[in-house]
């Protein structure tokens, strides 16, 4: 089994914040696999609410890709900071709700759990102990987004802290019991998830309002994500999940679309399953190929 194979993202013993105590040397990365893929999309009406389509990509959701940050897997976006993982640039903030849930979050640390506790839990958020700063989003819209300390994200307990690397606000909540996705940016938790939303005008002239569910992959971040040395979501490294997006993401998908349109989604994601998936996403297939030639090593 690869390091993180048996990883569920947020709640399992290698998860963000949790300290790994022994790992395998992992084989060197394995090319990430192109953008452009046949993709299958599952689309149906929210069953608490007749005017919201859901629109699911069940090649991401069937998917056995998973969070592997704190492995030997996880190279990291930059190449000269694998421990990062992707917590590297910080995290912007999406709204006001963002900004309080992250405060909320932040006031239940202790220097237990966050390294740079005396350099960020300042009264002022935005003062020179506080934990954001302002910037410009991708759009070069002013925004505010977690501060950076020492090359990354202020709440990034780096190798050697005493409570293990990893997110301060994730280490916190499993600890605590709570789900992270109540304690953390929007944008830590829905990644590498990305949810569209667009009211869609249909040919009688009534208007829906329609959720796309799919990866967030490096398109995602616009032009930069190009740039970055390692993405996930699209190498075969990271596709080594017990269990498929739609099962380890399950709280995620909860809170994005809510519980009813989740079950209907979970039902569609097991009968295709049995029924067998047509495209399958090329970084799983690459990976379980891997797996069974390495298998088949073993029993050589």
């Amino acid at each position: 089994m690869h390091a993180g194979a048996s990883h569920d993202y947020g709640r399992r013993a290698v998860s963000r914040g949790i300290p790994v105590s022994s790992q395998q040397p992992y084989p060197a990365p394995a090319p990430e696999v192109g953008l452009d893929f046949a993709r299958e999309w599952y689309e149906f009406v929210d069953p608490a609410d007749p005017e919201h389509l859901v629109s699911a990509d069940l090649t991401w959701l069937l998917s056995r890709w998973t969070c592997v940050f704190g492995t030997p897997a996880c190279q990291g976006i930059i190449a000269d900071r694998p421990d990062d993982g992707c917590c590297t640039h910080g995290a912007y903030l999406t709204d006001d709700d963002d900004r309080e849930r992250l405060a909320a979050g932040a006031a239940m640390l202790s220097p237990d759990d966050w390294q740079f506790y005396a350099d960020g839990s300042g009264d002022d958020p935005l003062g020179p102990n506080g934990y954001l700063e302002e910037n410009e989003d991708l759009d070069g819209e002013p925004a505010l987004k977690t501060r950076l300390h020492d090359g990354a994200c202020i709440f990034l307990n780096r190798p050697g802290f005493l409570a293990g690397q990893g997110c301060a606000l994730h280490s916190m909540a499993l600890r605590t019991g709570v789900e992270p996705l109540t304690v953390k940016p929007d944008v830590c938790w829905q990644l590498p998830m990305r949810r569209e939303q667009d009211w869609v005008t249909r040919p009688d002239g009534t208007e829906i309002l329609k959720t796309t569910l799919t990866e967030f992959d490096r398109r995602g971040w616009g032009e930069g994500g190009h740039d970055l040395d390692w993405y996930c979501s699209g190498s075969p490294d990271a596709h080594t999940g017990a269990t498929q997006v739609f099962e380890s993401y399950r709280p995620e998908l909860v809170e994005l679309i809510g519980e009813p349109a989740y079950e209907i989604l979970a039902d569609a994601c097991r009968r295709r399953d049995q029924l067998g998936l047509v495209a399958v996403h090329p970084a799983t297939a690459a990976a379980t190929s891997r797996g069974d030639r390495d298998l088949k090593y073993e029993r050589m």
